[in-house]
């Protein structure tokens, strides 16, 4: 494959990917040797309806989704019946329902971002229930070493899993309760929302990657879990059929593009930047910086059972392989950088590196990026944003400096977790994301690491991940040392004693800075506390 016959003329055929993130969705057409040869963006409009709801348009997403996928063609030059297949990867744990004889969403697209069950994270997770399930399940684990009930006695639940923010919905929406008693409720991810739209409803189906993002999968059995729908009363009715990654989810009705385009992968958008990164192999690890921070690593064909918050997660399943991720995260990132920019602290954010070699420590600062809790290895809901230390002295510099230090502390905090956690060799590093842009961040994570980060030119892995898979699946690309040697030259940042302009920012002299940014955690955890 890779061209069409047109009328005796040779057509170059192409792959369409779509990545819907948080704050846009963006397309991108490749061509053979996976270069870009059209691409269109828009935004993404998140709601804030209330204190802590974060929420957006379903309309809004498939407007935007059929927008940037015209928008990418016309750039290309190229023509609908070129595109040899469709690629599409999303932002995870975002999800809504919808009535499954009209299509019409019961209510909005509720964000991995969204804190209203943040109460209710937290009295399940002091429960009576959930503390009886963790002692029968570590006893069945005492006695069968069964992975499965050592995972099940460590059970906790989150604002980013969709779990109890499903389990908000029935509770408070009385017309998604009463679609679901008359088996007339969808729920999905915002995959399957557009899989349902772009097949005109005949299709109702998620991946194996979206469905182990939602926590209410069970990876060990591959299926969703009917211990935890049972335990949160989840009706299982609701859930799409879960497929490969790599699958032949039919074709989007010719209505809407003029032709029919095969939809080849559905991925959630980490797995797709790890598979992006070709990071196939085991102790690969690829960091995302976007809007949060996403570290991952290849755990191989079994689950990774943590202690410390990491979450075992389908990487994808391709045929009969099944690869699996352990993921940490940290929620904050690019949020934080961007509410700087809107308090004026900068205009560019290609400015923020200069800014923080500017000074040569950030004067005594620690910011806390929690706008969204704080993720693991601490894992707290209730943890609020906040910047310690302030003086007199303090500049926007120190600030910028401040914000960017707590960038890479987190990944130090997260790259820890994994190491002691997984206790697999590291082979490589990956680093993607907008964030990663930032050469300050990257620098002072290289020498907090101590290893080599490798980053890409193009920093958008997510859509390239995607097309990748499509295109393995109809054979546009035939295997993954194929893709492996497609991919663009990386840049390289090496742990250093001295950084820019001869300070000098060996990771030992960080030692006290990183000291008072773990004290100002902890200042900031359990905040929102209702009295």
């Amino acid at each position: 494959m890779g061209s069409h016959r047109r009328n005796g003329f040779k057509k170059d055929s192409f792959i369409l990917s779509v990545d819907v993130g948080t704050t846009s969705i963006r397309c991108h057409v490749y061509d053979k040797e996976a270069n870009i040869r059209g691409s269109c963006t828009t935004k993404v409009v998140a709601l804030y309806p209330e204190v802590g709801h974060v929420e957006m348009d379903p309309d809004a997403i498939w407007e935007g989704f059929i927008s940037v996928v015209k928008g990418a063609v016309q750039d290309a030059g190229v023509q609908m019946h070129q595109i040899d297949a469709l690629g599409i990867s999303t932002q995870r744990g975002t999800f809504t329902t919808w009535d499954r004889e009209t299509g019409v969403p019961f209510h909005n697209f509720i964000s991995w971002q969204d804190q209203r069950a943040a109460d209710l994270v937290q009295t399940w997770n002091s429960s009576c229930t959930l503390k009886a399930i963790h002692g029968v399940m570590s006893v069945v684990y005492f006695l069968t070493r069964q992975k499965r009930s050592l995972a099940a006695s460590l059970i906790v639940f989150s604002t980013q899993h969709v779990t109890l923010r499903l389990a908000w919905v029935l509770t408070h929406y009385k017309q998604v309760r009463q679609a679901v008693a008359e088996g007339n409720c969808c729920f999905g991810t915002i995959d399957t929302w557009l899989l349902f739209k772009l097949t005109k409803g005949q299709v109702h189906a998620t991946d194996y990657s979206n469905a182990s993002s939602t926590g209410i999968f069970d990876s060990y059995q591959m299926c969703w879990s009917r211990l935890l729908s049972f335990i949160v009363s989840l009706p299982l009715s609701i859930f799409p059929k879960v497929e490969n990654t790599g699958h032949d989810f039919g074709s989007t009705d010719s209505s809407i593009f003029g032709v029919p385009i095969p939809i080849m992968s559905v991925m959630a958008d980490q797995q797709a930047a790890m598979f992006g990164e070709c990071c196939f192999d085991v102790g690969d690890v690829k960091i995302t910086m976007g809007t949060g921070t996403f570290m991952d690593i290849n755990t191989g064909s079994k689950p990774h059972t943590s202690v410390a918050g990491l979450y075992p997660l389908v990487g994808w399943k391709i045929g009969s392989e099944v690869v699996y991720l352990a993921e940490g995260n940290a929620a904050d990132t690019g949020t934080a950088i961007r509410w700087a920019q809107e308090l004026e602290l900068f205009s560019d954010v290609q400015e923020t590196s200069n800014m923080a070699y500017s000074v040569s420590d950030s004067d005594g600062v620690c910011f806390v990026p929690s706008f969204s809790g704080l993720q693991a290895p601490l894992n707290d809901p209730k943890a609020c944003a906040s910047l310690m230390g302030l003086k007199p002295s303090t500049t926007k510099s120190h600030l910028v400096r401040a914000i960017l230090e707590s960038v890479a502390f987190r990944n130090k905090q997260l790259y820890e977790t994994m190491l002691r956690e997984t206790q697999i060799p590291i082979t490589k590093i990956r680093m993607d994301g907008g964030v990663s842009s930032n050469d300050f961040v990257m620098q002072l994570t290289a020498d907090l690491f101590g290893r080599k980060l490798s980053r890409r030119q193009h920093y958008e892995m997510s859509c390239l991940g995607a097309a990748f898979v499509a295109g393995l699946g109809i054979g546009f690309w035939r295997t993954r040392e194929e893709l492996k040697k497609l991919q663009s030259s990386d840049e390289a940042f090496l742990p250093q004693r001295a950084s820019k302009g001869g300070a000098c920012s060996p990771s030992r002299e960080y030692i006290p800075v990183l000291q008072s940014w773990e004290r100002a955690l902890r200042r900031s955890m359990n905040w929102y506390n209702k009295p």
